[in-house]
């Protein structure tokens, strides 16, 4: 089933914040992958290169660092098939001006650290999480300790998990187990698919249309209760 193609331009008009996807990948290359098969789903996507591997080789790339470039409200993009790029190493998902820049995205993609400090996701927008386990005991036990992190740090969002599936299997396991059942919840796997990134798309871009429908549930609701309906 194809997106709403209008939801991105309602949540826009609106001044809703894009959801925001954080992955977790092995390799850099996998973040590109998704981006594209978001933009198949057609959903345009900022994708940050939080780690500072995916765009590093860039010719392209600015003299100002991303820090810079929001002072001077000049960010830096390249122009990217599925959307643009943006060479930020070390960005916080809750950098103010960062939501300002990604207001023109269906979505906003971060190739993120797994060994993330804390977690620190923008304010008002749907989040999501991607986490890809291999079949080692050190992947399975960071990828547990970055969801208890998330499961304690009160953000409500969704966590797909990719690779081996025994171990994105064993990993839900974990969570069902001995984190909070809500959270269990919004846990799932993709590991057993033909395409995980076309999976992972067609959820984001049903996700992009529930934010907008729950967006504009709240704010009717607001307006009724100005008005003392």
């Amino acid at each position: 089933m194809a997106p709403d193609q209008a939801a991105g331009l309602r949540r826009r008009r609106a001044r809703q914040p894009p959801p925001c996807i954080y992955c977790f990948f092995d390799a850099a290359e996998s973040a590109v992958r998704l981006a594209q098969a978001l933009h198949r789903r057609g959903l345009s996507s900022l994708l940050i290169d939080a780690r500072g591997r995916v765009f590093s080789d860039s010719p392209t790339r600015s003299l100002f660092d991303w820090k810079q470039q929001l002072e001077r409200g000049q960010p830096h993009t390249l122009p990217m098939p599925y959307g643009d790029g943006w060479y930020a190493p070390g960005i916080r998902g809750d950098e103010p001006a960062l939501m300002a820049l990604a207001r023109d995205y269906d979505c906003v993609v971060f190739d993120a650290r797994p060994d993330v400090p804390d977690w620190s996701p923008p304010p008002g927008a749907a989040q999501a999480v991607v986490l890809e386990v291999n079949a080692t005991n050190a992947s399975s036990l960071q990828g547990y300790a970055l969801l208890k992190t998330l499961a304690h740090s009160g953000v409500s969002f969704s966590a797909g998990l990719l690779g081996d599936a025994a171990a994105c299997d064993h990993l839900r396991a974990a969570c069902k187990r001995f984190l909070d059942p809500a959270f269990s919840r919004a846990v799932y796997s993709i590991a057993r698919e033909d395409d995980a990134f076309a999976a992972l798309a067609v959820r984001m871009a049903h996700e992009e249309t529930r934010s907008t429908a729950r967006y504009k549930t709240e704010n009717t609701e607001s307006m009724a209760l100005k008005h003392g309906c």
